[in-house]
């Protein structure tokens, strides 16, 4: 009786824990009966399934990864560029999910998974050139990855939230073309630069020069001008000099000619005695009355 009863007993625990399972959190159950669908989309608890005639299996409802590995890809221009990217995706429906992967693996749905986004990012990279792949295009680029690939999942019960290019490298011969057009183009950005402060400071140098011939025009009239004005009033001040005593304003320029004639010592001088530089010399009366 005792061994019947420890029978008995294993028998209801095995029923028991062959009736019950668990879903996570994380994760979507479904129920099979005969590898038939019976209730999906279970919700996470404690379920009951009849034992040894039912089957329950859970799948990861989270956001997973797809990570790819860099590939060449050719724009419209027959350019390679390698594309390093990765996919976020999850399952939306666990029924299809599960007989599209033959069970619900993981491993086989990244494997289909894989070359429909290959595809889809060939198809419109295909369509782009290198410059929009390379700088102004990746966001909207990715945007439209996302739905062209979601067409193409949508059998799968699968969804793709997000794709993102990680890296985008040029080959060398690409490279090369891409750093010397751009090179080219920054030479004849510099030379236009160049060209166009050339001709500004030629601009300024001739405006420097034209203001500098007035200034000296104007300079110099003014000087003749001030020196018109000084010479008038040098000639005016003599003549008024020369109006009030004649003889003195001779006698004063006489005497100036002799100071500059017998300035050095050794100067020899040979005149008439009777000539007019002489005149103050020989005219005693006159120097008498001076």
């Amino acid at each position: 009786m005792r061994n019947l009863s420890l029978i008995i007993i294993a028998v209801v625990v095995i029923v028991l824990l062959n009736g019950l399972f668990v879903v996570r959190q994380n994760e979507v159950g479904v129920l099979f009966q005969l590898q038939k669908v019976v209730r999906s989309d279970i919700e996470p608890g404690l379920h009951f399934k009849i034992p040894f005639v039912q089957r329950a299996q859970v799948f990861d409802r989270r956001i997973l990864t797809l990570d790819s590995q860099p590939e060449p890809y050719l724009t419209n221009e027959k350019k390679d560029v390698n594309v390093d990217f990765f996919a976020k995706w999850r399952i939306t429906d666990a029924v299809a999910f599960y007989r599209a992967t033959q069970g619900g693996s993981e491993e086989r749905a990244l494997n289909r998974l894989n070359p429909i986004v290959k595809e889809a990012l060939r198809n419109l990279i295909n369509q782009r050139n290198l410059r929009d792949v390379v700088a102004s295009e990746r966001t909207n680029l990715s945007e439209a990855l996302v739905d062209v690939a979601n067409e193409a999942t949508g059998k799968l019960g699968i969804e793709i939230v997000d794709i993102r290019i990680k890296r985008l490298d040029l080959p060398d011969r690409v490279s090369n073309s891409v750093f010397e057009r751009m090179r080219a183009e920054r030479k004849e950005v510099a030379n236009e630069l160049r060209s166009q402060g050339a001709e500004a400071g030629e601009r300024i140098q001739a405006t420097a020069d034209r203001e500098r011939r007035v200034l000296l025009a104007e300079a110099e009239r003014d000087a003749q001008t001030l020196r018109g004005e000084g010479d008038a009033k040098a000639t005016e001040v003599y003549a008024a000099a020369f109006g009030r005593d004649p003889e003195f304003y001779a006698f004063n320029r006489s005497l100036e000619a002799y100071r500059e004639a017998f300035r050095n010592g050794d100067d020899v001088m040979v005149l008439d005695p009777k000539s007019e530089f002489f005149r103050y010399f020989r005219d005693t009366s006159q120097n008498g009355s001076r």
